[in-house]
């Protein structure tokens, strides 16, 4: 009996397949970093740069692994069951962050509030600020400063960011990238913050906010940054 090639049903796309296939992925992966580890203080001196390089690629892949994942997790169904509060999140966030912009020289300071809530898990809101304003202290000149401003509207809540410098410099690193000894160097922290910044939108975009990067809208420094809109959910009172 002959079988049409359009008589077997499709397969539905599992994302706990690829989940598992990285989770798997990286369990070798952390027992090679092990072993690298335990090997680098054993081997003659003369081999201790080889294997501390390969233990750094190792690590770097590790680190390219957890993104994949984190980009995987930031679209899941569900989402309407998570209320969590933007506000209290933005200020832990920039509490933890605080001490990385000042080992950079960097003043971060956030003003306002308001009382909108995210329709995703605190986890992977926290993650999205995380990426996104520590994108934006990494952009900055030495003595130079992220301004976070937190508001509310009829509409939602608007969270604006601005720096001095900011994305736009990511969008030159690749040109100076070709230029630069460690031109390699530079292309892959470029490419690891993209993917970065794709996962915190797809996390925030996810629950029904807007996330949209450009000019800060001034002169002079021409800040660089993005404006969060987080439309007001259905019965929820206005401010």
């Amino acid at each position: 009996m002959s079988t049409s090639p359009h008589s077997f049903p499709k397969l539905p796309r599992d994302p706990d397949v690829l989940g598992e296939l990285l989770h798997s992925l990286s369990q070798p992966l952390t027992s090679l970093r092990c072993s690298l580890e335990l090997s680098i203080e054993e081997v003659a001196e003369q081999q201790q740069e080889s294997v501390s390089v390969a233990l750094q690629q190792t690590e770097k892949v590790i680190g390219m692994i957890q993104l994949m994942r984190e980009y995987l997790d930031a679209e899941q169904p569900g989402a309407e069951a998570y209320s969590v509060a933007l506000a209290p999140a933005m200020r832990s966030v920039i509490e933890e962050l605080s001490s990385i912009a000042a080992v950079r020289g960097i003043r971060l300071r956030l003003v306002g509030t308001c009382t909108a809530t995210v329709a995703v898990p605190e986890s992977r809101l926290r993650l999205a600020l995380q990426y996104l304003i520590t994108t934006m202290i990494e952009a900055q000149p030495v003595g130079g400063k992220v301004m976070l401003l937190l508001g509310e509207a009829p509409a939602g809540a608007v969270l604006r960011v601005e720096g001095e410098r900011g994305f736009r410099e990511l969008e030159q690193s690749a040109t100076q990238a070709k230029r630069d000894p460690d031109g390699a160097t530079s292309a892959s922290v470029s490419t690891l913050r993209r993917v970065r910044l794709a996962i915190a939108t797809r996390v925030l975009e996810t629950a029904g906010a807007s996330l949209v990067f450009g000019d800060g809208g001034h002169t002079g420094v021409d800040p660089i940054g993005f404006v969060l809109r987080i439309p007001r959910r259905v019965g929820a009172p206005a401010g």
